[in-house]
């Protein structure tokens, strides 16, 4: 049995700022035991699936600009305060956060929501590279390579969190 409380205190924030992918999950049963990056990352991704588009842009609204003004602030989540940081995104020039933040203000005017990738294992270069191929992208095409990072970034913190592949 999963203790409720537990479950969404551990996974309520996997994906950014939007617990009730957990409680969802959780509702549907879908959360198999014992807990594993893998069966938890098919349950919490499943219901972020079933949700409304509005629900889903919720999601990536939710996420902050990379090298953005929350960074700048110090007040990113644990998790994207380190994985931006892991990508050196808290090292960059001043020329360098010159271009992050006018591709960030670009990208979210076009599409609505920020730029959203998993940094893990990428350079600040490798994150410009994919910045500046994605901004030509169509909102559509925009829209599911954004929800597929998200999940790619809950993954991540789920193999950070729990045993399994």
């Amino acid at each position: 049995m999963i203790d409720r409380a537990d479950f969404l205190a551990r996974f309520g924030g996997v994906f950014e700022h939007s617990p009730f992918i957990a409680e969802r999950a959780l509702d549907a049963g879908t959360v198999p035991l014992p807990l594993t990056a893998k069966g938890v990352h098919a349950a919490l991704t499943d219901a972020f699936r079933k949700a409304s588009r509005a629900e889903q842009l919720g999601v990536l609204t939710a996420h902050p600009d990379l090298a953005g003004r929350l960074a700048i602030a110090g007040e990113l989540t644990e998790d994207s305060r380190r994985e931006q940081a892991g990508a050196g995104l808290d090292r960059l020039s001043p020329a360098e956060h010159a271009r992050f933040t006018e591709l960030n203000a670009a990208y979210t005017e076009k599409f609505g929501f920020p730029f959203i990738i998993a940094v893990k294992g990428l350079t600040k270069d490798d994150i410009l590279a994919a910045f500046e191929a994605r901004i030509g992208n169509t909102a559509e095409e925009e829209f599911e390579t954004a929800k597929n990072e998200v999940e790619r970034i809950a993954l991540l913190r789920l193999k950070a969190a729990l045993p399994g592949d």
